[in-house]
């Protein structure tokens, strides 16, 4: 048994049920809710550690209630959803989400993916001092990926969703060379990578706009039509 706490958002009451029964059964204590109301409301008493989120509820959208609780201190989300739609999976990963599945899904597919969020998560967490911590530089830019976010070279920080970390981290990793989108699916997330090609084009433009600094019209991440992109400045671990 563990301790950690998942709250289900989703208002198909055989479906809330039966995860409620699957997460309970491998150790975990699972909380439901059948909206977002009813999720917001939950959340003012108590704090999971991760939330399973449907996108289409009644009421208030997933998308809503991710807008509503996006912090840095805000649990992580794994949406669940029937929408095997590209752009509205990666608005929620561009609203804060750390992942999402696609229903109908298989229960150990999404234990996976909890678990490796967690596992994510658990590090970022622990990692809250600076000593001995992975830190990139590049270009002015001081880049903290176990704690998920950017300093600007005029010391603004611009805090990073899972994804965008993990995109960047991958970006700074192989500089000056040209990656695939199928490399960079398969070097985030593995074989699982619920990202599609358009995921990671639009993705690579959330990252383009917050790596824009006022003094500069420097190309971090450069095109390379129907080949992929190339992340150009120099990077320093310090």
């Amino acid at each position: 048994m563990t301790d950690t706490h998942i709250l289900i958002v989703e208002d198909d009451a055989e479906i809330s049920r039966s995860l409620a029964t699957f997460l309970q059964a491998k150790g975990y204590t699972a909380t439901t809710s059948d909206s977002a109301e009813a999720g917001l409301l939950f959340l003012k008493t108590h704090a999971p550690d991760l939330i399973l989120l449907d996108l289409m509820l009644p009421g208030e959208s997933g998308l809503d209630f991710c807008r509503k609780i996006r912090s840095p201190d805000s649990p992580p989300i794994i949406m669940v959803t029937a929408l095997d739609d590209p752009i509205d999976n990666v608005v929620g990963l561009e609203l804060g989400a750390d992942d999402y599945v696609i229903k109908p899904f298989d229960l150990n597919v999404l234990l996976a993916r909890i678990r490796a969020v967690l596992r994510r998560t658990s590090a970022i967490e622990t990692a809250q001092k600076p000593v001995g911590e992975a830190v990139l530089q590049f270009s002015g830019f001081t880049f903290y990926p176990s704690r998920r976010f950017l300093r600007s070279p005029t010391g603004i920080r611009k805090p990073l969703t899972g994804v965008e970390t993990d995109l960047l981290l991958v970006l700074c990793q192989h500089v000056k060379k040209v990656l695939s989108r199928e490399d960079l699916i398969q070097l985030t997330r593995g074989s699982e990578a619920p990202l599609s090609m358009r995921s990671i084009d639009l993705l690579i433009s959330r990252l383009r706009r917050k790596l824009v600094t006022d003094d500069t019209n420097e190309e971090f991440i450069r095109t390379f039509r129907n080949n992929g992109y190339m992340f150009r400045p120099d990077v320093r671990r310090v």
